[in-house]
């Protein structure tokens, strides 16, 4: 499994931005596929997953209602839409796959890609 996350830049808060996560290397119908962040000397942060199989999402308090996790099957890409942003959502995006099916236990990582919402 190799995933691949792309699409972080910097935006003024309030702005929006997509990142994209392209997996690859077998099917992920039975996964489920997490986003996460880490800020400068903070702990990594659970975002947002989403169930591949029937697209059920879960996100976390700091970012519901303003970013979206999706995902698109024909071309197993993973994507996280991030609307009203703000200074504090600036981080290193990841984005991750579990295969259990359970979204507990992410043993697949991509590599980051940097977020950074200016005031």
């Amino acid at each position: 499994v190799q995933l691949q996350a792309f699409g972080g830049g910097l935006v003024q808060a309030g702005g929006s931005l997509r990142l994209s996560c392209a997996a690859s290397g077998r099917s992920f119908s039975g996964f489920v596929m997490g986003w996460f962040r880490q800020a400068p000397g903070k702990e990594q942060e659970f975002v947002g997953r989403i169930r591949w199989s029937n697209e059920i999402t879960y996100y976390a308090d700091s970012v519901k209602g303003r970013f979206t996790v999706s995902r698109d099957n024909a071309k197993n890409m993973v994507y996280l839409q991030m609307n009203s942003l703000k200074p504090e959502d600036t981080a290193v995006y990841y984005c991750a796959a579990d295969d259990t099916g359970w979204g507990q236990a992410y043993k697949y990582w991509g590599q980051g890609t940097q977020v950074t919402v200016s005031s």
